[in-house]
């Protein structure tokens, strides 16, 4: 089997990709994130993807795209579906690329993370398996997380402190500050 894997980031895609290739699936990263912001925290991310692609000798490929505008956009200056959105905006591109390369399907490293909805996540990818009649592989890779992050620490790559967005970079950076004795 031939998946094309979205990327999240590095520290994301360890575990999986290790878990699929051990199981003889043939993995093609592809790295499309326009969510993450701001720009400085997207450059760490796709330095992060690049370093672990020589390490690990992975074939990625990169649509580096810069999206903020179209983010805040499509989300609707941070809705409530803005999750939502944001899974589709980049399960869209994978589904449709792995299509063009004519692969077997496509998966994402997003489900690895806890911190992620994985629900939405599989309803997306499914969405998508039926937009472009190809097969969203689905696997439950949350158990491996705490090895992921044990992973990228022995590798020395970037670990983020928030999902990605602007927004739940706001969030997390208001709740620190909230919780500080330097209240707002």
């Amino acid at each position: 089997m031939k998946l094309l894997m979205h990327i999240c980031c590095a520290n994301c895609s360890i575990y999986p990709i290790k878990t699929l290739t051990e199981k003889g699936i043939s993995i093609t990263g592809l790295w499309f994130n326009p969510n993450i912001h701001p720009y400085t925290e997207y450059s760490l991310r796709l330095d992060a993807v690049k370093q672990l692609q020589k390490l690990w000798e992975l074939n990625i490929e990169y649509k580096d795209y810069y999206g903020l505008r179209e983010f805040i956009d499509k989300t609707n200056n941070g809705g409530e579906n803005r999750c939502r959105i944001c899974y589709e905006m980049r399960l869209d591109e994978t589904a449709r690329k792995a299509k063009e390369m004519r692969l077997d399907g496509f998966t994402t490293s997003l489900l690895v993370s806890p911190y992620q909805k994985h629900d939405v996540i599989i309803d997306a990818g499914k969405e998508m398996e039926k937009k472009y009649a190809i097969q969203f592989f689905y696997e439950d890779f949350r158990p491996g997380w705490k090895e992921s992050v044990r992973m990228s620490k022995e590798l020395g790559l970037y670990r983020q402190k928030y999902c990605g967005c602007i927004y739940s970079e706001m969030e997390r950076y208001t709740k620190k500050i909230q919780n500080s004795k330097w209240k707002i």
